[in-house]
């Protein structure tokens, strides 16, 4: 591949997948074989999407780089460009630049308890953590702690009720905390009385032990979430450096030359782009305005 940033490489839409009313699952494949064959990237990553002639927007690769030959995005309809890319098609072409980012550090945490805190859509970057540290077997124990509004906003819900059903034979433990009642919930909580209620993601954390010398958590989701979710886990005494944050901030160029997605003082500077989006929560100790 290319030593150039800013070089984009074509990139076929195999699969176009509805998750939920305002998310699909966009599956590519690399026109160029080769191209997709020295794609490498890590959990947490990011890629640049561009729409040729219209525009281009930042969004996190969602598959595991243990799921070769594929690369899966998930898209939420949001703004101009979100809602171009829902009307794609199998077929349609797209480029793609990146990976750009740093991601999780996967191999620093290799022997340990894996805690995964997804709120909302913070469950697609987190995905692909989870399928990494299953497929590859390197991790002592991983929870999958997952926070939504409601049934029908449960992202990749098929995957999610199989890993609530055979998860543990993965070693993987799933817990799933909803807003809004409604049968398909209640129906699900029966079936699940110990893994999943009504409530907020903190109240997932019931019942769970685990050592924190052995332990890393994950985390993302919406803004408001991670103040609750680390102060649980800093009363659990989980050293700050052992939590990790993936953050959302407006980006545009993927490697820190546009200075848009900068946050801190002139004494501790972040491109989120560059240095992150993955930061712990030491990092944002230090620095003013990273959550």
């Amino acid at each position: 591949m290319s030593e150039n940033p800013y070089q984009t490489y074509d990139a076929r839409i195999l699969e176009v997948k509805d998750l939920t009313s305002r998310e699909k699952l966009f599956t590519l494949r690399f026109l160029d074989p080769e191209v997709g064959e020295k794609f490498e990237f890590r959990p947490g990553q990011f890629v640049i999407v561009d729409i040729r002639g219209f525009g281009e927007f930042p969004i996190s690769i969602c598959s595991s780089p243990t799921r070769k030959g594929y690369l899966q995005l998930c898209i939420r309809k949001a703004g101009r460009m979100t809602k171009f890319i829902h009307k794609m098609k199998e077929g349609d072409i797209i480029g793609i630049r990146g990976p750009y980012g740093n991601g999780f550090p996967m191999e620093e945490m290799e022997g340990s308890n894996l805690i995964l805190v997804a709120g909302g859509l913070g469950m697609a970057p987190l995905r692909s953590v989870l399928w990494y540290a299953i497929d590859t077997g390197k991790y002592e124990h991983i929870w999958l702690l997952y926070g939504t509004k409601a049934y029908e906003d449960i992202l990749f819900r098929d995957e999610i009720i199989h890993l609530l059903k055979h998860g543990e034979a993965m070693n993987c433990s799933v817990k799933l905390a909803y807003e809004v009642e409604s049968p398909s919930c209640i129906y699900l909580e029966r079936g699940f009385s110990d893994r999943v209620c009504r409530g907020v993601v903190t109240d997932l954390f019931r019942g769970e032990e685990f050592d924190v010398e052995k332990t890393y958590a994950l985390i993302c989701g919406p803004p408001v979430m991670y103040k609750f979710v680390i102060r649980e886990l800093l009363d659990r005494k989980l050293s700050p450096g052992r939590i990790y944050m993936t953050l959302e901030r407006r980006m545009r160029c993927g490697i820190g030359k546009c200075g848009h997605c900068i946050v801190g003082t002139s004494t501790s500077i972040k491109y989120v782009c560059k240095d992150g989006p993955v930061f712990t929560y030491w990092d944002a100790l230090s620095t003013r305005g990273l959550i």
